[in-house]
Parts: C-alpha cells; sequence; structure tokens
C-alpha cells in the first residue's frame, strides 16, 4: 500500500512539473511574440536615446573629471546606431563619414541634419549605414580628427543581443527561447546602459591622450590565437590571480590589500616563467588590461560617483523613460561585477576587463595619483602596483 502511494505521489509530481514546464514553454513563445524585432523609430532617434545620450554627456560632463582629470571637460562627439542608421551627436558640421579603429579603414559617406533634431543645441547628423560590413563597432572612431565614442542605441542592442543569443539555441527551441528577457539580464537598467556609453567615450579620451598606445593595444587581439588560455596548468594559475584580485577588492584594511596585491604580482610572475610566456603576449596581457580594463574601471566608478555625490540629479527627460531607476542601484550592480572578476575566464576579453578592472581598484586605494601617469607614461598597471609596494614599506 505504501509503495502505491508513493508511486501516485511521484506520478503526479511528474505531471506537475509537466504542466509547469508546459506553461513556461507558452510563456515564452507568448513573450517572443511581444517582443521587438526592429527598432520602433529607425531614421530618428526615440525621445528615450535621445535622453540617454544627452544624460550620459551631462553626467560625463558634471563629474568626469573627478573620475579622470580632463575627461569630464574634454569634447567628445558621440556616435549611435541602429539597425539601419548611424547617428552623429555633438559634432558641428561634421566631414564625411568616419574611420574605423585600429584599421585606420574609412566608412560611410556624408552626414546629413536630422530635420528639427538637436541635442544639447546641436544639429543631430545621420547616415544610412552603407552595409553590415560597414557599421561601427561598438569603441571609438575617428570622425576627421576628432575621437569619438560609438555604440547601439539600447532599444537596438536588446534586438541584436536577443537575435543572437536565439542563434545559439537549436533550431527547433528558438520559438521557445525568450529572447528579449534573456537579453535585458545581460543589458539591464538604463542606467547600466548609460555607463556603457561612458566606457566608449572613455575609448575616446584613450585615443585623444594616447592615440599609439589605444591603435596598438586593439591590433593586440591579433595575438589572442597565440594565447595558451586553454592550457589547464595556465587557466589554473589565472584562476589562482583572479581570486586573488578579487579578494584584494573586497579587503577591509590597506595592508590586506597590499598583501594580496603582493600575491598577485607574485603569482602572475610564476605563471608567465611556468608557461614561459614571451615578451610579445606578456605585452598582450599588459596592453589588454590597459585598453579595457581601465575602461571597465571608467564605467564603474562613473555610476559610483552618480550614486555617491549628494546633489547630483539626472536630466529631467530620463523621468520619461521606464528603464531608469536613477543610479541607486549601483551597489548592488558593483557586488555582481566584483564576483564577476572569480569568473572571467570565459575568454580573453572578459578576462583583461576584469583584471585590468581590479588593479585599478587597487591602486586607487594604494596610490590615489595613479592616474597621472597611466595614460601619460607608458607604464603598466602593475608596475604602478610594484612601484607603490616597494616603495610603500
Amino acid at each position: 500500500m505504501r509503495k502505491i502511494r508513493v508511486r501516485r505521489l511521484l506520478a503526479g509530481l511528474a505531471i506537475v512539473l509537466l504542466l509547469a514546464c508546459t506553461g513556461l514553454m507558452v510563456v515564452s513563445a507568448l513573450s517572443n511574440l511581444a517582443t521587438a524585432t526592429h527598432s520602433q523609430t529607425i531614421d530618428r532617434l526615440s525621445p528615450e536615446e535621445k535622453a540617454r545620450a544627452a544624460e550620459a554627456v551631462h553626467l560625463r560632463q558634471t563629474l568626469g573629471d573627478q573620475v579622470w582629470a580632463g575627461w569630464g571637460s574634454a569634447d567628445i562627439p558621440m556616435i549611435v546606431y541602429n539597425e539601419e542608421y548611424v547617428f552623429l551627436l555633438g559634432y558641428r558640421d561634421p566631414p564625411d563619414g568616419w574611420v574605423r579603429v585600429p584599421q585606420m579603414t574609412p566608412q560611410g559617406a556624408a552626414w546629413e541634419p536630422v530635420p528639427d533634431e538637436h541635442l544639447a543645441g546641436q544639429t543631430c547628423y545621420r547616415q544610412r549605414l552603407p552595409s553590415d560590413a560597414e557599421r561601427p563597432q561598438n569603441f571609438t572612431v575617428l570622425v576627421g580628427e576628432r575621437w569619438v565614442s560609438s555604440l547601439q542605441t539600447k532599444e537596438w542592442m536588446l534586438i541584436a543581443l536577443g537575435n543572437f543569443l536565439s542563434e545559439q539555441v537549436p533550431t527547433p527551441l528558438r520559438p521557445l527561447f525568450p529572447r528579449g528577457f534573456i537579453a535585458n539580464l545581460f543589458v539591464g537598467s538604463s542606467s547600466k546602459y548609460i555607463s556603457l556609453v561612458l566606457h566608449e567615450s572613455f575609448h575616446a579620451y584613450q585615443g585623444m591622450t594616447a592615440p599609439a598606445r589605444l591603435n596598438a593595444a586593439e591590433r593586440m587581439m591579433s595575438r589572442a590565437t597565440k594565447y595558451p588560455l586553454a592550457d589547464v596548468r595556465f587557466r589554473a594559475a589565472w584562476q589562482t590571480e583572479l581570486d586573488l584580485l578579487a579578494r584584494a577588492v573586497r579587503a577591509q584594511t590597506e595592508s590586506e590589500t597590499k598583501e594580496l596585491a603582493r600575491q598577485f604580482l607574485a603569482g602572475r610572475a610564476a605563471r608567465r616563467m611556468a608557461q614561459g610566456l614571451d615578451s610579445e603576449l606578456v605585452v598582450f596581457e599588459t596592453e589588454r588590461e590597459w585598453l579595457e580594463g581601465l575602461a571597465k574601471y571608467t564605467e564603474l566608478e562613473i555610476w559610483r560617483r552618480a550614486a555617491q555625490t549628494p546633489g547630483y540629479k539626472a536630466l529631467p527627460a530620463m523621468a520619461a523613460d521606464a528603464g531608469f531607476k536613477d543610479y541607486s542601484s549601483f551597489e548592488q550592480h558593483w557586488t555582481q561585477e566584483v564576483n564577476q572578476i572569480t569568473l572571467a575566464l570565459g575568454s580573453e576579453e572578459s578576462l583583461f576587463y576584469y583584471s585590468g578592472l581590479a588593479q585599478a581598484v587597487i591602486l586607487d586605494r594604494l596610490a590615489p595619483d595613479w592616474k597621472e601617469r597611466i595614460l601619460r607614461e607608458n607604464v603598466t598597471l602593475e608596475e604602478l602596483i610594484r612601484d607603490e609596494l616597494s616603495g610603500g614599506n
């Protein structure tokens, strides 16, 4: 009798689970029907996209110099683009097209004013994308001789990412994959999107202050195929470094930060020696950390300033953006990003974003004047940490 009851219970649970899974699949399929497949406004920026662009400029100009001296006051135009149009903001009478960095490939054509469209009193420009091959990258580009930040609109970023993720799923399951919901988990709030705009703006500032180094660091991605990240022992050693960096970022005292930083530098040297890493690949590591680690640091630090600076207020137009809840979610986001440091071995790209970010945070604590050197001198983050540790005792 007891066995019969158990079987009935298990059968009932199986039915409940089946119904629950069926329900989730139906909800997912229905959510896909409501998920946008193209931008609502294509040939001009929607009011929400204009507000995000304006707020990114406002935030950088208000608090940017507190993050990097000169960044907030720098004149940095902005490109945002969707599936069909590229928009250029903050650039008076621009020359034709843009130049892809570091290939220095001219792309695009003449810019035309968007009728009755202005941002901060300046005309907004646009042009149709010539082709998918000539799409601006999410990075920085040159328009004429000026460095310009470049990023997708938030709306198109969500659509494009959802489509990409859906393509990774077996074809029969794609109608059930909640592409909009999953994409939104990655892109997140408008606060995060604005910080991503400023990530690319900092790349433009790197180009303004150290153009040769930025170009060389971006070309370093060609070394990625030679980088031995698939080697089990190499990955294990890297994981130890990342764990030490995360602990150093979480450290509560300067002495603890210093000790963990020493262990990190020692472990890094030992990993390179054990692998026989040549000087070219050592430079690959340090320059990708300089390029993307500093931009990741800036993306988070400007968000921190927006959240923690008394009296800072977003532009009134942001009130109409349903995805914007001011910058108060920073601490939650910061915790997630610090946790991500230990999970950064997914690729060479994410690895150096987070190893560079962590070193920058360590330097904030140990050497407050480190930023005066990192963009002006040919010095690496790890060298600055080493200098501070050797001179600080």
